[in-house]
């Protein structure tokens, strides 16, 4: 691999965070990846600096702060209110370029993954994408990236030794969120930013939202798998009744029962709830990655080998359709008492 843009030796001692906004708002994944980059900040006794590129987003920085940045790099720009490879890629550049970190994260949204796979190149350095943990290697202060592989089976540790900056992609849900601290205090700098129209070759044409929910931090989640036969229908009842969500393992996105967006695991979404109530699947390690974050998991599967067992806190060895309509029936019934 070609020298990277910038060595070690070049370095400023800092964790740099990609805060991803989108209207005003920022992204819950780029705030968790800022509480992950304070806790290793903190280990090193560095900065943690956030870069906030977009439009009128002044008001984002200040809330950074709150969670845990000691500066905010703004970048303010008409041709940033959206989205685009070319102006958000162009302009991160720069700026990594000016303060050199040794360490950049992103979130492994689909900008967060477009722009840092881009940037890693432009860097000529490496990107250890969607991590599933991160933390410091104190005597040779260098990030370790932990990535799982051959579907769970392997955890493999990455440092980045002689490539700057170090780079990684964190999955949404992944890790917690802070509270914000209104009493924390930093700096907010206004970058300078060069961007011309004709440097902008994507056209936003229509924006088209997705109905789903985000499931990364429902409080109930509902999983489905290939043994409730693609009736998600009950299960969306008793997720309703239960106030959460549903989710599903790979085989029924698969096979159309239900959207790719609510898949679970370790190419899916990572989930943080209260209770996952998991109806039907086997519970292999790449689907346990999206809920490994639950505090109490309840699981219902006509197997009685099977691995969803040694994972659950409470479980019913039965098949899944006859035990639904009764909790469903139920918990209907305690609900009319409290009401009564």
């Amino acid at each position: 691999m070609p020298p990277s843009r910038y060595r070690e030796n070049e370095e400023s001692k800092a964790v740099w965070v990609y805060l991803e906004q989108e209207e005003g708002t920022l992204e819950n994944v780029s705030l968790e990846v800022l509480s992950k980059g304070r806790e290793l900040a903190d280990v090193m006794k560095w900065k943690l600096v956030g870069l906030l590129p977009g439009s009128g987003v002044h008001a984002l920085a200040k809330e950074a702060i709150t969670r845990g940045a000691d500066e905010i790099w703004v970048m303010d720009h008409p041709l940033l209110t959206t989205f685009t490879i070319e102006g958000h890629g162009a302009v991160v550049y720069d700026a990594v370029m000016l303060g050199k970190p040794s360490i950049f994260l992103l979130g492994a949204t689909h900008n967060g993954r477009d722009l840092a796979g881009r940037l890693a190149v432009r860097f000529r350095t490496g990107l250890n994408a969607d991590c599933t943990n991160l933390h410091m290697d104190e005597k040779d202060a260098l990030l370790v990236s932990e990535v799982s592989g051959f579907g769970g089976g392997v955890v493999a540790m990455i440092e980045m030794q002689n490539h700057r900056p170090q780079m990684a992609t964190v999955r949404p849900g992944v890790f917690a969120l802070s509270e914000p601290d209104s009493a924390r205090r930093g700096k907010v700098i206004d970058v300078p930013v060069n961007l011309k129209p004709e440097q902008i070759k994507t056209r936003i044409l229509e924006r088209v939202r997705s109905g789903v929910v985000d499931l990364t931090r429902v409080p109930v989640l509902v999983v489905g798998g290939r043994g409730v036969n693609g009736d998600f229908e009950t299960l969306k009842k008793l997720a309703e009744i239960l106030g959460g969500d549903v989710g599903a393992t790979r085989p029924p996105v698969d096979a159309g029962f239900i959207e790719r967006e609510r898949q679970i695991g370790q190419t899916g979404v990572v989930s943080s709830p209260k209770m996952a109530l998991c109806c039907g699947l086997s519970g292999a390690f790449h689907l346990l990655v999206g809920i490994d974050k639950a505090d109490v998991v309840v699981s219902i599967n006509s197997d009685p080998e099977a691995p969803i067992f040694e994972f659950s806190d409470y479980y019913i060895v039965g098949d899944v359709s006859q035990y639904l309509p009764v909790l469903i029936q139920t918990l209907e019934s305690q609900q009319e008492i409290s009401h009564a």
